[in-house]
């Protein structure tokens, strides 16, 4: 493979950065501080058609790959907007993913085209409070009535669903007693978030303010067969196909808030006087970064070839996992080292790295943890015994 960006490439780099001179520090810092949703921010990515960008051409996409993808959004997030600006539309790059696999032509025409052009906003409806990353536990359940389904149950982590329209959604029509494997009887269906059938109760938390998480209380929420997608009983294995895409765009997104911090304390390192010189004149200074800068070119490397891999039709569980480990917690070390360099203003707003710290944790934590992706690599690629 070549390390060489394509044209199409520096075309996304380029445009990011024009979007981006619209949406300068003092916009996040007051979105962050005012839990407000970047609204012009999202209306300007879907006015360029970027929200399409690996969607088919005939809905409205650019079909483009996983590549191109994690170049889009690690400059959204490098260019400052961090996790605030990466997950206001990361939904609408990895999550329509099974619609355009496993959806009716009749499903996609009536879909794809109000997300693309970002007239309707969606969210993603899998964890539960009691299954976390066991996902065969979750207890959400479809029961099958005339021309449709109701619902009810509960989902916990539910990024925009206070701003949304949709709902992707996974819930059993199987009980778990009955199937052979836990992750059988799981049902996809995408549909309208009504909220007089599903309540939403945001959660209040550390960092991202900006766009919501929310726990939601399904009552009785009537879906129709025509949102149910593909076959009854196999959503499992339909949310697989878009696990690898997210899981480097997560990792692309964090190598930017990474790639970010580290600027701005190389800046801080060079202006910043004390005793007569730049601290960053200062081994105790200049190493860290160093390293930070070394570790997020690797992180770079991997996420490179693990989008190589998907858009090539390889095996890239390996590889996508690995790189979200490894640019999570790359991006994680470049902005503690920045707030640390900063010094005491490391700790102010007005200096952002903190807002970047708080966000680089999101990358650690979801939508896997570090230990289950220990855990695949472990099993899957080194073959050694399942130890859960």
């Amino acid at each position: 493979m070549s390390f060489n960006l394509n044209q199409t490439q520096l075309s996304i780099i380029d445009s990011v950065q024009n979007i981006m001179k619209n949406f300068d520090d003092d916009y996040w810092l007051q979105c962050d501080k005012e839990n407000k949703f970047p609204h012009k921010f999202y209306e300007e990515i879907a006015s360029g058609g970027w929200l399409g960008i690996c969607m088919p051409k005939q809905f409205g996409g650019t079909a483009l790959g996983v590549s191109d993808a994690s170049i889009f959004m690690q400059k959204v997030s490098e260019t400052g907007g961090g996790m605030a600006a990466a997950s206001s539309i990361h939904i609408n790059i990895f999550g329509p993913h099974p619609i355009v696999v496993y959806g009716n032509n009749k499903q996609k025409e009536k879909w794809l085209p109000p997300l693309i052009s970002g007239k309707e906003k969606t969210c993603f409806g899998v964890t539960e409070p009691d299954a976390g990353l066991d996902t065969g536990k979750l207890k959400t359940f479809a029961k099958k009535i005339n021309d449709g389904y109701l619902v009810n149950g509960q989902k916990i982590w539910t990024s925009t669903a206070k701003i949304a329209d949709k709902i992707l959604l996974l819930a059993r029509t199987i009980p778990v007693e009955e199937c052979k494997k836990n992750t059988d009887g799981l049902t996809l269906f995408y549909t309208e978030l009504d909220r007089r059938k599903i309540e939403v109760k945001e959660i209040s938390k550390m960092g991202r303010a900006a766009v919501d998480s929310n726990q939601i209380f399904i009552d009785n929420l009537e879906i129709p067969d025509f949102d149910r997608i593909g076959e009854e009983g196999k959503g499992f294995k339909y949310i697989l196909d878009s696990l690898n895409p997210e899981r480097i765009l997560i990792a692309a997104e964090a190598l930017g808030i990474g790639k970010n911090a580290l600027s701005r304390a190389v800046k801080y390192a060079s202006d910043r006087i004390v005793f007569d010189r730049p601290i960053g004149k200062n081994q105790s200074i200049q190493h860290p970064l160093a390293e930070n800068w070394i570790e997020l070119e690797a992180a770079e490397l991997l996420i490179a070839k693990a989008a190589h891999q998907y858009d090539n039709g390889q095996n890239a569980g390996g590889m996508a996992n690995a790189a979200k480990f490894f640019a999570a917690e790359a991006g994680f070390k470049a902005a503690t080292q920045a707030v640390i360099t900063l010094g005491g203003m490391g700790y102010a707003k007005e200096y952002h790295v903190e807002r970047l710290l708080r966000e680089s944790l999101i990358p650690k934590l979801a939508p896997v943890s570090a230990q289950m992706i220990l855990n695949y690599i472990s099993e899957r690629v080194l073959g050694l015994p399942k130890s859960y």
